[in-house]
């Protein structure tokens, strides 16, 4: 699908519900089909039709892909069978021998693709605390060709200048790449600050209920579009049909759940700032936050995820076990709020002396929140540190 001028002028918001293939072209329905089909006839073997296998191009998929190069400003957009399958094969556009630069407290997952697969292939990571600029140019190789930027950070919420990084990348030649699965375009837009490949967990926020594994990519320009492209069908890694329109489906809310859930996670970030039971919160919109006023330059929110330190893995799983709203789970972004535990859960894969050097202590929560009622979620965790 082409981009038209009107949709590029439209409002985010606009285009979230009318993004191009809202309506099918056929019969009029008010929903992109699902073509749950595999393989697609060649009416004329001399003129092949636009698809012919569903790894290649499915047409559903399609619907998805545009969809997210809209409203994230790119020229391609790409969907996945996970948010590990679009950052794994963002990392394999990168060759035996390269260095790539990543933000140290990055999702775990990332981290074990890194320190467990591609090590083996030969792709070098250094690791960097990316508050500081200076630390990033340090890190600088003759053989880097990436980075990767995670802003905010999952799970301690620290900030990158995406402008900074970005800017000093391109003198280097280097490719840029960030993962914008906790702001979503609705708060953040890499591609307009310089980068030129922007992924997603899908699964998360996109979605926003629970139901859809997925992950997308979107290139700043055609010619990494092509290559991404390439990756995605030799891999093999794409989302299928009927997820494909679930999140479609999950996105065109993407405004409304995200505005609700950053107004409730900002009343519950403030209000466990007063609690004696927390020792550190965890949140870009507090005044006090090192990284607020960078965050503030490049984002219009500051999200819907707050951590905070309860002092003790023993006080942690005390929490956990007492707490009756959120769902005590592996994620975020969704509809219900989520309690999750960094150090058995979403970065059960870093080594503990590593998470604990990127302060991601035993006493660290991540909270979600959803769409439930802030003075519910309020009162029920102040019973849960209490009690």
């Amino acid at each position: 699908m082409s981009h038209t001028g009107d949709s590029r002028d439209r409002q985010f918001a606009t285009n979230l519900i009318h993004f191009g293939g809202e309506i099918d072209k056929a019969t009029g329905a008010s929903s992109v089909p699902i073509y749950q089909a595999s393989t697609f006839h060649h009416e004329d073997i001399f003129n092949p039709p636009e698809f012919d296998y569903s790894r290649s191009g499915n047409p559903t998929r399609q619907a998805l892909e545009d969809y997210i190069a809209l409203i994230e400003g790119g020229t391609r957009g790409f969907a996945f069978a996970s948010g590990m399958a679009a950052i794994s094969t963002a990392f394999l556009l990168l060759s035996a021998g390269d260095h790539v630069i990543v933000t140290e407290d990055v999702y775990g997952g990332t981290y074990r693709l890194l320190t467990t697969v591609l090590n083996r292939l030969n792709i070098e990571t250094t690791f960097v605390d990316m508050t500081d600029l200076d630390a990033v140019k340090a890190a600088l190789k003759p053989n880097t060709k990436a980075v990767l930027m995670e802003t905010p950070s999952n799970p301690t919420l620290k900030i990158t200048d995406i402008g900074a990084v970005t800017a000093w990348a391109k003198e280097h030649g280097l490719l840029t790449m960030l993962d914008n699965t906790f702001m979503t375009p609705y708060h953040q837009r890499p591609i307009e600050l310089g980068v030129d490949l922007v992924l997603h967990s899908a699964t998360k926020f996109l979605s926003g209920h629970s139901d859809v594994l997925a992950g997308l990519i979107v290139t700043a320009d055609d010619t990494l579009g092509r290559r991404v492209k390439q990756l995605q069908n030799g891999l093999g890694t794409v989302l299928g049909p009927q997820d494909s329109w679930l999140l479609m489906r999950g996105m065109k809310t993407l405004q409304a759940r995200m505005a609700h859930s950053e107004q409730s996670a900002h009343k519950l970030a403030h209000w466990l700032v007063q609690q004696p039971e927390i020792s550190q919160v965890f949140y870009p919109g507090l005044d006090d936050h090192p990284g607020r006023e960078i965050h503030e330059k490049q984002s219009r929110g500051y999200g819907a995820v707050v951590s905070f330190d309860v002092g003790s893995g023993e006080r942690a799983k005390e929490v956990l076990s007492k707490v009756k709203i959120p769902i005590v789970a592996v994620s975020l972004g969704a509809v219900e709020s989520i309690l999750s535990y960094p150090a058995m859960m979403s970065h059960a894969a870093m080594p503990k002396e590593v998470r604990h050097e990127r302060g991601i202590t035993d006493g660290l929560l991540r909270y979600s929140v959803g769409l439930e009622d802030i003075d519910d979620l309020i009162h029920d965790l102040a019973q849960s540190l209490r009690s």
